[in-house]
């Protein structure tokens, strides 16, 4: 990339070249079947559509200047001049030698060893795209929050309430009071109980997930501050949420349901979470793991359990 262009998106506006791919796979689902067209042709050929302009994408897409414009706009652009300087820094990163994203779909008769790779190389891009994406402004303040909470309430349903246990326990460890809650019954009554400097947590693929928006709902009426874990920031779960932390979406397929690479994103940012918070009560954190160690420490010994 030549120092012009450079010095172009030192200033431009919206995600940087690099997260743009992964905020197309993120909204696309969500997306009209138009705005589908453009966010489809400018992630299949960067460097081509960098080179159109607004008429000219409309038109190769059979589209309209005006979902042009919206389409740019969904993806974090404040107009398409911009979305143009975002693809032109695609287009050249991957000129220099990156990986293309590609699919690997898993086929039933695939060997083991094919399985490996792709799922290898499945989880790899889940990772890469969820960090792309992630709004680190909304990270640091949903860090700050639970830093500060006085009590903090999970929710998740099925591979979901895996994660947020996940992060319950973690918290637990560094001397955090913190619960997950995968019984919807049991997520409203806790709600009730949340106050302002308690948080509440909502963690859901879809964003739509009514026993988990529910309970969040309450929370956010009660005060609490509110934070969502979504593949789709758009949803309504977001409604309720003091901050949005977006995870990858991943296309599903028949041997790999979409709950297995949802949870590597989303157990990706509940462990960015958990760093953040660690290191801002360091102090506490600290002594706190430190003891939890010790206090596990005899049941990992050989002649401690029966010598398991």
């Amino acid at each position: 990339m030549s120092n012009d262009v450079k010095e172009i998106f030192l200033g431009e506006a919206g995600p940087p070249p690099a997260a743009l791919a992964a905020k197309v796979r993120t909204l696309a689902p969500s997306m009209t079947r138009s705005m589908q067209r453009v966010a489809e042709a400018v992630a299949g050929d960067p460097a081509g559509c960098a080179a159109l302009t607004v008429t000219g994408l409309a038109e190769l897409t059979g589209t309209s200047e005006a979902t042009v414009v919206r389409t740019a706009r969904l993806l974090g652009y404040p107009g398409y001049r911009d979305l143009r300087l975002a693809l032109a820094g695609l287009a050249a990163q991957q000129q220099s030698g990156r990986a293309p994203a590609v699919t690997a779909d898993i086929a039933v008769d695939d060997p083991i060893a094919d399985v490996v790779a792709k799922l290898a190389y499945d989880e790899q891009q889940t990772l890469a795209d969820t960090a792309a994406a992630l709004d680190t402004v909304q990270l640091g303040a949903a860090v700050g929050s639970l830093a500060a909470a006085r009590r903090i309430d999970i929710y998740g349903i099925g591979a979901s309430s895996l994660v947020g246990q996940d992060l319950a326990q973690k918290l637990l460890r560094i001397g955090l009071v913190a619960h997950a809650h995968g019984d919807p019954h049991l997520a409203i009554t806790n709600a009730v109980q949340l106050r302002a400097k308690d948080v509440a947590i909502a963690i859901t693929h879809s964003g739509t997930t009514g026993d988990v928006i529910e309970p969040l709902r309450v929370a956010f009426e009660r005060g609490a501050t509110t934070i969502a874990i979504t593949g789709r920031p758009d949803g309504p779960v977001s409604q309720y949420a003091d901050h949005v932390l977006t995870t990858s979406t991943a296309r599903e397929s028949e041997l790999r349901p979409a709950a297995m690479s949802s949870r590597t994103s989303q157990l990706l940012v509940v462990d960015c979470l958990f760093i953040g918070v660690a290191q801002r009560t360091y102090e506490t954190a600290a002594p706190a793991l430190s003891a939890s160690y010790e206090a596990l420490a005899h049941r990992h010994s050989t002649r401690g359990a029966g010598g398991r």
